[in-house]
């Protein structure tokens, strides 16, 4: 009974430990892409006509 209850919580824990990796990496890419994304929307600022 006592393994049992090891063995799941080493499961829960790499789980938690990957998925907060994962959520790391798309946080910073997410970040990286809208950076890039304003700079070209200031870098052709003066070509906008309303």
């Amino acid at each position: 009974m006592n393994e049992k209850a090891y063995k799941t919580m080493t499961n829960v824990g790499a789980g938690n430990l990957v998925l907060g990796i994962l959520l790391v990496v798309v946080g910073l890419v997410s970040g990286i892409l809208m950076i890039v994304g304003g700079g070209r929307l200031l870098k052709s600022k003066s070509d906008l006509l309303f």
